[in-house]
């Protein structure tokens, strides 16, 4: 069981968590605790897992509810199109790269350099995009190119 301090139960205002949908609650579980160094606190239903200061909360997908009728939540169906991802922004880059890779991620690209920052993607075991950057170049006002228009 867990202490309400380690669950996301904001004291006053608001907090954000993320919620993914997965087939396999276990290896979720385990990727987002090993590759993000995070503290599961719940091991399901749902699973959360507390990452430095935010929490990734994960449940099978399902249909609808009461609370959300005509919803029904399930994993990615086409890794190619994306409409919502996890943007992680680390202190060190090549530090996180190494130990993510040594845990079994498996990044799209290696870094690359955008003059604004380092950043690099990855996905969990459903397919989930996630995003991992370092700001650089960001700090000393330096912005990323746009996008060329097609």
């Amino acid at each position: 069981m867990t202490s309400h301090g380690e669950l996301p139960v904001p004291e006053h205002g608001l907090l954000l968590t993320y919620f993914v949908t997965v087939s396999d609650v276990a290896v979720s579980r385990r990727f987002y605790a090993d590759v993000f160094g995070g503290e599961v606190v719940m091991e399901e239903n749902p699973a959360i897992v507390k990452v430095a200061n935010s929490w990734i909360i994960m449940n099978p997908g399902g249909g609808p509810t009461p609370d959300k009728p005509g919803v029904t939540l399930e994993v990615p169906q086409n890794s190619e199109r994306v409409s919502t991802f996890l943007n992680v922004r680390v202190a060190d880059m090549a530090a996180f790269h190494a130990h993510a890779v040594a845990k079994g991620a498996q990044f799209l690209t290696e870094p690359l350099d955008r003059a604004s920052e380092l950043r690099c993607y990855l996905r969990d075991p459903d397919g989930h995009l996630i995003e991992v950057g370092q700001s650089t170049g960001l700090l000393s006002g330096i912005l990323a190119a746009r996008p060329a228009e097609s």
